[in-house]
């Protein structure tokens, strides 16, 4: 396993966010994170890349130990987030966004790197190409989710985690997104998505786990979930 929970619990003052919480993610995954409480979904979110205090309980990435770890040192094993809103520099262009993504690498003296990958970047994002002088404010919502999810791959991640990248999109650029992820794990990449469109994130997902009121209440292969008549009364809306 890349990412490895054990029995991880969270409380905000005297409220239990997260309930002996475990779950794994194998590399070149896609698992999904699926529930009725956007909040606990993003609060685990925070727990595993040390935006929140764990009360008890393990997380490895990588073979690293990052349960008591900072923000700085999580990132620098490997990981990138691609949040929800999107938390882009809004004055700054779109290409200045894409070097911010890179510049762990860029402070290493790995430039030629760096610009191969921007032009991946851009064959995968054409738009943002097209659009790299300009300020990443000026964005439609959907750019800006492609220059999100863009500056978490210009820092070459090991797993990337995706928080809801479909609030807020029409439903044409929801599929485009779905799209970009599906054509990320094809390339390789490893992807926890915790996302509120239950349905489309099973339709591309390797594995998913079902969480509520802070517990794990359901795992198993994403083909399987997405035909289980408690997922389909719940979430997906059948």
């Amino acid at each position: 396993m890349i990412l490895e929970l054990k029995n991880i619990d969270v409380f905000y003052g005297n409220i239990q966010a997260l309930k002996k919480v475990s779950l794994g993610m194998r590399v070149g995954e896609i698992i999904a994170l699926i529930g009725g409480n956007g909040a606990v979904r993003s609060t685990l979110l925070k727990a595993i890349c040390g935006l929140v205090g764990k009360s008890s309980g393990e997380i490895s990435f990588d073979g690293h130990s990052i349960t008591n770890k900072a923000v700085a040192e999580i990132i620098d094993f490997g990981m990138a987030v691609v949040p929800e809103g999107r938390r882009l520099f809004g004055a700054l262009s779109v290409m200045d966004n894409l070097r911010l993504g890179a510049f762990l690498r860029l402070k290493n003296g790995r430039r030629k790197e760096v610009h191969i990958d921007l032009d991946e970047v851009f064959t995968l994002f054409p738009r943002l190409r097209e659009r790299q002088r300009q300020s990443a404010g000026t964005l439609s919502g959907g750019e800006q989710q492609m220059l999100a999810i863009a500056r978490a791959l210009m820092s070459k991640p090991k797993a990337i985690l995706m928080d809801e990248p479909s609030t807020g999109l029409a439903p044409m650029i929801v599929t485009e997104i779905f799209g970009v992820i599906k054509r990320l794990k094809q390339e390789g990449n490893t992807i926890l998505l915790i996302e509120q469109n239950a349905k489309m994130a099973l339709r591309i997902s390797d594995r998913a786990y079902v969480i509520e009121s802070g517990r794990i209440v359901l795992e198993g292969a994403a083909r399987e979930l997405i035909e289980d008549d408690s997922v389909k009364k719940a979430y997906l809306g059948v």
